[in-house]
């Protein structure tokens, strides 16, 4: 039998490798800023063509790299910060540049121009596909820039399985945020396709929370902070009345790295138990600084996953902090005596006279329980008045539920209206009836989204949303990441009925919303799409449209509790069964069950 293991050629193994680090242009952009914050940059810009599809370039003013030193940097396991296997375990930074530049090369076409301080000219890189096309020396400023053109341009399966242009871009824009957040002292630049999308100068921390996701920001957050022999905590948590149902921004950190952790998650919404309502989120932006020795960043292949030694006092420590500080938030307005616009408060004068105070004037005989003479309010009670006067010339034959009430008729009017009454209310929630086979027991929320689920459907799939303009516009923030895909599914907004206008930086204007939909919270709803529609897929349109009508179905829907008139009763649930699945909502919740009959009797057996 003939050996069948043999070493895989360079580039193919290349090409594997970049499958773990590069899956979208997302990933070219994160390792590349990393790479130069490395670097000691203090100023970042990234510029995008087509989302990145076609070009992303990072240009930084770091420390540059030499002519070898740029032609090594693309050598697979390249570094400079690891000497030996006890590195891997105190690492401060966030990777190292020749593992991530390997990956890049090995599905790009990639142009490195670099120069240190200390050098006249620099240097300059060609590399496609992991071969070496060219190396010059050319005149360059300070730091390094990076230029990635056609990404997997060699790897024509993988490119195929790129999103839209709007969903790579929120990506990205998503990978930024998260850098950005934790390096407020170095300025960023965005721009896409020539536009500038963030200019954020280099600030304080909470500065910058506020320059990416807005202004409204600022009245929402409470200072949280701790020192521990374990872990440094600091930042930010929302009040409770940020709170929302979804798409709350909620970011940790660790060692100026962004992670995901449930664990932690938990630890903050138990801190809010009982003061947010179930299912809501808060928004946080929560810091750890901890021993490198102390993690483990490689448990998963993107970094986002981050084990910890002490997890369980961490656990205790995060929850007391947050609770600590909500217990510090006052509601009540008080008055800044630090600052320097002190209201004038005028100074009473002495004077010898002194006002008066009112005297008040009651009669001290009064007695509410003596009889009262109703004569003195010219009070007239009439008697025998002719009730039946008030019907005349109705034909009371054509309205069967309606029934005369004389004491004769007392029985006929109960066996009429127990003919009419076909519908009942139970506790506010249920709509009851009878059916041939028995008693049908109708969940009320859940038909109607089911029946508003399918006319926003209907609705999107004509375009031919019915709008009602609103008498004051109200202007919503958006962070750039939400932005794209607004800007992506804007048609699919306007067939719902919204009316909204691009009043740039991030901010928008709701002129108009679906008609017979007053009194939502259409700027918290808006959010709410666009995180569905971030988290599903994005590019299938008909699963994003899903997702929209529901949101809009589930909010204006009648809610448990709303009491119902027989006529609204009747109308419900002939819209119910009217709609193509009348069974189940569209998230799989039931919406009516039937006891039969026999079971019925059974009960009484």
């Amino acid at each position: 039998m003939s050996d069948i293991i043999h070493l895989l050629p360079d580039n193919v193994a290349n090409q594997i490798a970049a499958g773990e680090v590069i899956q979208r242009p997302a990933s070219v952009v994160k390792e590349l800023i990393e790479n130069s914050i490395d670097a000691h940059a203090s100023n970042i810009q990234v510029l995008l063509t087509d989302s990145g599809k076609t070009r992303i370039q990072i240009i930084d003013d770091g420390i540059g790299m030499s002519e070898t030193d740029a032609r090594l940097a693309f050598e697979r396991h390249a570094t400079s910060k690891i000497q030996s296997a006890s590195d891997l375990f105190a690492l401060n930074t966030m990777g190292f540049r020749g593992e991530a530049l390997a990956s890049i090369a090995a599905v790009a076409q990639v142009e490195l121009k670099t120069k240190t301080e200390n050098q006249e000219i620099g240097t300059l890189v060609t590399i496609a596909g992991s071969k070496l096309l060219g190396q010059e020396v050319i005149t360059c400023a300070r730091g390094c820039s990076f230029t990635v053109d056609n990404l997997f341009f060699n790897v024509p399966a993988r490119r195929k399985f790129l999103k839209s242009n709007q969903t790579e871009l929120s990506n990205i824009l998503s990978e930024f945020e998260r850098i950005s957040l934790v390096h407020p002292d170095i300025s960023f630049e965005l721009y896409h396709n020539g536009v500038e999308m963030y200019n954020l100068p280099e600030t304080t921390l909470k500065k910058r929370l506020i320059d990416v996701f807005g202004k409204k920001l600022n009245e929402q957050l409470l200072d949280l902070g701790v020192e521990t022999t374990l872990v440094k905590i600091s930042g930010f948590v929302g009040k409770p009345d940020s709170a929302r149902k979804k798409g709350a921004n909620q970011f940790f950190f660790v060692n100026h790295r962004y992670m995901r952790h449930p664990y932690f998650h938990k630890a903050v919404m138990d801190a809010f138990d009982n003061l947010v309502p179930i299912g809501e989120q808060v928004p946080y932006f929560i810091y750890f600084d901890v021993d490198p020795a102390n993690i483990d960043v490689n448990i998963h292949p993107t970094k986002t996953e981050i084990k910890f030694e002490n997890e369980q006092a961490i656990w205790q420590i995060l929850e007391a902090t947050v609770k600590e500080s909500l217990g510090k938030f006052n509601a009540v307005p008080s008055i800044d005596f630090d600052t320097e616009d002190m209201p004038d408060i005028p100074v009473m004068k002495q004077t010898g006279s002194y006002t008066t105070p009112p005297q008040p004037d009651y009669n001290p005989n009064y007695n509410p329980f003596d009889e009262i003479d109703l004569r003195q309010w010219n009070y007239q009670p009439k008697t025998n008045t002719d009730w039946q006067s008030l019907y005349k010339g109705l034909d009371l034959s054509q309205n069967e539920g309606f029934v005369l009430t004389e004491p004769e008729k007392t029985t006929e009017s109960i066996e009429k209206t127990s003919l009419q009454s076909e519908y009942y209310q139970y506790k506010g929630q249920f709509v009851v009836t009878s059916v041939k086979s028995g008693l049908i027991i109708i969940d009320q929320h859940n038909a109607h989204v089911q029946v508003l689920f399918e006319q926003y459907i209907n609705q999107l799939a004509q375009g031919k949303g019915i709008s009602q303009g609103v008498l004051f516009p109200e202007v919503m923030q958006l962070p750039y990441s939400e932005v794209a895909i607004l800007e992506e599914y804007m048609n699919d907004f306007n067939a719902l009925g919204f009316d909204l206008t691009n009043l740039g930086g991030g901010s928008y204007a709701i002129n108009g919303i679906p008609s017979g939909s007053e009194g939502l919270n259409f700027v918290a709803l808006i959010h709410l799409m666009l995180q569905d529609a971030m988290m599903s897929g994005n590019d299938v349109k008909d699963h994003v449209r899903k997702n929209m009508a529901l949101a809009m179905a589930k909010n204006a829907a009648i809610v448990d509790g709303q009491v119902l008139s027989q006529l609204e009763m009747e109308n419900l649930v002939a819209s119910l069964f009217a709609c193509k699945s009348p069974t189940y909502t569209a998230d799989g919740k039931k919406i009516f069950t039937i006891i039969a009959d026999h079971d019925i009797k059974k009960m009484f057996n």
